[in-house]
C-alpha cells in the first residue's frame, strides 16, 4: 500500500474519555480536536477494516499475536466509565495475516488459541482511540499485540498487513495505537528523564518528515531512557504506508501529565481525506447574507447576532450536524458592504461545546470588536457572515507557510499574534507574518515562533 495508503497516529489515556477524565481531559484540547478531525477523515474514507496494533493487548514477547475473532468487546470499567464497546472482527483478514506473517517465517499467533490472551477482548489502547474515531457499526476491527520482536521485524509486518488487505480487495485503515514518552515531567507516571522530551521530538520530527523508517533506527538508549509505548506500532504504520517519505500531517503533539501525545495521519488517503474536508467546507461559500443558503453554523452565528442585538438576550445555541467536530476554536467574521464589520475569535476551545463556542464569540464580534463601534440592529438587513472553525496549531518554520492555507500564530514571550488564511491582500509569507506580528504587537526582528493552522471556513 503506498502512498495511497490511510493510517492514524493516536494516544490512547483514558483520561480522555468524558465519563473518566470529565473537566480534566480539556487539558489536553489539543489532542481531542486532533482527534475530531481524525475521526472525520476515517469516514470520509469509508474503509472496511480498521487494523489497530495496541501496545495493552497480551503480549507473547517474541511473536506477534492476531486476535482472529468474530466479535470484539470491551470496556474502560477500572477507569470509572462502564459502558460497554463492540466491533465485528475480521477473522478473514486475521487469518490471512497469520498465514502471511508464518510464510514470512516471522513468529505470530492467533490469540484465539489461547485463552489466556483473553480472545475477543478489547484493552483501553484499543477503546480510547476506537472511542474517538467513531467507525461505523459495519467496519470490521482487526487487533494485533506488539511483540519485542526488532523494530524492522515490526515494520515487516506493517508490509505484509498491506498485502494481505490488497490481496483480499479490503479498503484498510491501519490505526497505530500508542503514547510517546512517560518521563517529560516531574511527576510523570514512571519518573523524570530529561531525554524524554528529546526522544518525542525526534519520533515526531519523524512522522513530521515522512521518514517514519527512520524511526528503527533511533539510539536505543534515548528510546529506553524515553519510556515509550508507541514506537513500534508507529514502525509498523510506517511499513504499512510504503517507502520513505511518506505524506504525512501532524495534526497536534502535547505533553500534559508527563506523557506525550502525537495524533497524525499517515498517507496519501489519509491526506485526501483530510483535504476533501476543507473543500467541502470551502464549497460550502454560498454567499453568507441574509436569505442565502447558510451552512448550519453560519446561521447559527446570525440568529445569535440578531437575536442579541434585539432581546439583549443570548439564544440557546445548537448544531445537529455530527460532521463538526464537538469543540474547536472559532473565528466569528463580520462584512459589510465589502468592508470589515468585526472579527472575534478563540485560537482553542473556552466553551463547552462547538455551538457556544460560536454563539459567544458571535456576539464578541458584533459588540466587542474594539475596531469598532457595537454593531446596529439596522445594519442586520446586509451583514455577511463567515464562520472559521481552527484546526490544531503545529509548530513550523517560516518555509512551511502558505497564506492561502494555513493561518500563522507568531509568539513572543507572552505575546501572540493570529491571522487566519486566504484573505484578500495577503499574497505572500512576508505580509501574512508582518501584519500577525503587528496584531501581537512584537516588533519587527525581535525572534519568535512559529505555528500554522488549518481552518474550517463556513458562509
Amino acid at each position: 500500500m503506498a502512498s495511497d495508503s490511510f493510517g492514524i497516529i493516536t494516544p490512547h489515556p483514558p483520561i480522555f474519555v468524558p465519563r473518566v477524565g470529565g473537566e480534566q481531559r480539556h487539558v489536553a484540547d489539543a489532542s481531542l480536536d486532533a482527534l475530531a478531525l481524525a475521526s472525520r477523515a476515517l469516514s470520509s474514507f469509508q474503509p472496511d477494516t480498521i487494523v489497530l496494533i495496541s501496545p495493552h493487548a497480551p503480549v507473547v514477547g517474541d511473536a506477534f499475536v492476531v486476535d482472529t475473532s468474530e466479535v470484539l468487546r470491551g470496556s474502560l470499567d477500572q477507569f470509572g466509565d462502564d459502558d460497554e464497546y463492540e466491533w465485528p472482527g475480521d477473522p478473514d483478514l486475521a487469518f490471512r495475516i497469520v498465514d502471511e506473517l508464518n510464510a514470512a517465517d516471522i513468529p505470530c499467533m492467533p490469540r484465539n488459541m489461547n485463552d489466556r490472551l483473553m480472545p475477543g477482548w478489547a484493552d483501553h489502547a484499543t477503546i480510547v482511540p476506537l472511542h474517538f474515531l467513531k467507525p461505523a457499526s459495519n467496519i470490521r476491527l482487526v487487533v494485533l499485540s506488539l511483540s519485542f520482536l526488532p523494530y524492522e521485524i515490526h515494520r515487516r509486518l506493517g508490509q505484509i498487513i498491506a498485502l494481505c488487505a490488497s490481496e483480499l480487495g479490503r479498503r484498510v485503515a491501519f490505526v497505530a495505537s500508542g503514547d510517546l514518552s512517560h518521563r517529560l515531567t516531574r511527576d510523570a507516571p514512571v519518573g523524570f528523564s530529561p531525554r524524554g522530551a528529546e526522544l518525542d521530538s525526534a519520533i515526531v520530527e519523524g512522522v513530521r518528515s515522512g521518514m517514519i523508517g527512520s524511526l528503527a533506527d533511533l539510539d536505543p538508549d534515548l528510546i529506553d531512557a524515553g519510556g515509550e509505548c508507541g514506537l513500534r506500532s508507529i514502525i509498523a504504520l510506517g511499513g504499512f504506508s510504503g517507502e520513505d517519505p511518506v505524506p504525512t500531517q501532524v495534526l497536534s503533539y502535547e505533553g500534559p501529565w508527563g506523557v506525550g501525545y502525537l495524533t497524525a495521519l499517515v498517507g496519501g488517503a489519509a491526506l485526501h481525506a483530510a483535504g476533501a474536508l476543507e473543500s467541502v467546507a470551502e464549497s460550502g461559500r454560498k454567499g453568507g447574507m441574509p436569505g442565502s443558503a447558510e451552512s448550519e453554523i453560519v446561521a447559527l452565528a446570525r440568529h445569535t447576532i440578531e437575536h442579541y442585538l434585539q432581546t439583549g438576550e443570548i439564544a440557546e445555541p445548537k448544531l445537529s450536524d455530527p460532521a463538526y467536530p464537538a469543540r474547536a476554536g472559532v473565528f466569528v467574521s463580520l462584512h459589510r458592504e465589502n468592508q470589515l464589520r468585526g472579527c472575534i475569535g478563540t485560537i482553542s476551545p473556552t466553551m463547552p461545546t462547538l455551538a457556544e463556542e460560536v454563539a459567544y464569540n458571535a456576539i464578541q464580534a458584533s459588540t466587542q470588536d474594539p475596531r469598532f463601534a457595537a454593531l446596529r440592529p439596522d445594519e442586520l438587513a446586509d451583514l455577511e457572515v463567515k464562520v472559521d472553525v481552527l484546526h490544531a496549531p503545529e509548530g513550523c518554520e517560516l518555509s512551511d507557510l502558505d497564506p492561502s492555507r494555513y493561518g500563522v500564530i507568531v509568539m513572543s514571550g507572552g505575546r501572540r499574534g493570529l491571522l487566519l488564511p486566504d484573505l484578500e491582500g495577503v499574497e505572500d509569507v512576508s505580509t501574512q507574518v508582518s501584519i500577525a506580528l503587528q496584531k501581537a504587537g512584537i516588533p519587527p526582528g525581535t525572534p519568535c515562533s512559529l505555528q500554522r493552522f488549518l481552518v474550517d471556513r463556513y458562509v
